[in-house]
């Protein structure tokens, strides 16, 4: 009998110190550490969103101050929805599309030439299209006549 009230006491403990996120919810933006990366205020906790689909240059490579810039114009201090397939990265961030009132800030960073489309775990077309029309444009990174994609320079910075 003890044994079960052990059983029932612990699981009752886990489930209370554990915060459930729902794939979709709504928060406020406390910080942006850099142009894919924001940190959200949900039911008095932080969280950290990495952007999907996108990858924006790196702080230290031209135009991550200007990714960053814009990602912070665009929600910081704002209340924003998150959508989410409730999956996380290597780093616990959860990943999902920032939306302030009804614009995509995934899209408009690939579309503003400040995000490369990620490839290799996206295969979402509009992505595909909106950076491909940076590039005929030349907006943004796109300016540049040889820009690095973050994931060739990240590990070239190691």
């Amino acid at each position: 009998m003890n044994f079960v009230r052990i059983l029932l006491f612990l699981q009752l403990v886990s489930c209370n110190n554990s915060t459930q996120i729902p794939y979709n919810f709504v928060g406020k933006v406390v910080g942006v550490k850099d142009g894919d990366t924001i940190e959200v205020l949900f039911e008095g906790k932080s969280q950290t969103i990495r952007l999907v689909d996108i990858d924006c240059p790196e702080k230290k490579q031209a135009f991550g101050a200007k990714a960053k810039q814009f990602t912070s114009d665009f929600c910081f201090g704002k209340e924003v929805s998150i959508e989410s397939n409730g999956k996380r990265d290597r780093y616990k961030r959860i990943l999902g599309t920032v939306y302030v009132e009804n614009n995509n800030l995934n899209q408009e960073l690939v579309k503003a030439g400040l995000a490369w489309h990620y490839k290799k775990y996206s295969d979402k077309q509009i992505f595909a299209d909106l950076e491909q029309t940076a590039r005929e444009n030349k907006i943004g990174l796109w300016t540049d006549s040889d820009p690095i994609a973050p994931w060739d320079f990240r590990p070239k910075r190691k």
